[in-house]
C-alpha cells in the first residue's frame, strides 16, 4: 500500500509544496511544531532513510540544504534544524524546522494549528527563496 507521502507525490493528496525536482519533493508539514516546518522526501518510496542508495541519500541531503537555506531566508529564525525520525510514516523523510531555541525542535509539544491561508503564505514565501 502506498504511503501518504507517495500519494502526495502522485497528486492524490494535496500539499503545500515549497520545492520539487525530478527526484525529491519538499512541502509543509500539516501538523507543524514550528511555523515553516518542512518535510523533504525522495519521490521513490523507501521506508528507511538509510536504505536509500548513496546517490539518492546524497541527493536528498543536497536538496534539503537548498530548501533549508530558503526557509532561513523566508522566515525569521537563527538556524534551520534537521530531524530524522521516520516512525510516523513509512516513507523516508527529513524534517526541516526553523529554530530560535533548542526547544523549537521538541516533537512532544502541541502541534500548531494554522489556516489554509497561513499555510499558503508560508509555502509561497519559502518557494520564492529556493534557488
Amino acid at each position: 500500500m502506498a504511503s501518504i507521502f507517495s500519494k502526495i507525490v502522485d497528486g492524490e493528496i494535496p500539499c503545500y509544496k515549497v520545492a520539487e525536482d525530478e527526484n525529491y519533493l519538499a512541502f509543509l508539514d500539516i501538523f507543524p511544531i514550528a511555523v515553516g516546518h518542512v518535510l523533504v522526501i525522495p519521490k521513490v518510496e523507501t521506508d528507511y532513510l538509510f536504505d536509500l542508495d548513496d546517490h539518492d541519500l546524497t541527493g536528498l541531503m543536497l536538496f534539503s540544504k537548498r530548501v533549508a537555506l530558503a526557509v532561513k531566508k523566508a522566515l525569521p529564525c537563527k538556524k534551520v534544524g534537521v530531524a530524522v525520525l521516520g516512525l510516523e510514516v513509512a516513507h523516508a523523510h527529513i524534517h526541516l524546522i526553523p529554530l530560535n531555541s533548542e526547544s523549537d525542535i521538541n516533537f512532544l509539544k502541541p502541534k500548531l494549528k494554522l489556516t489554509s491561508d497561513e499555510f499558503l503564505d508560508i509555502s509561497t514565501r519559502i518557494a520564492l527563496q529556493v534557488v
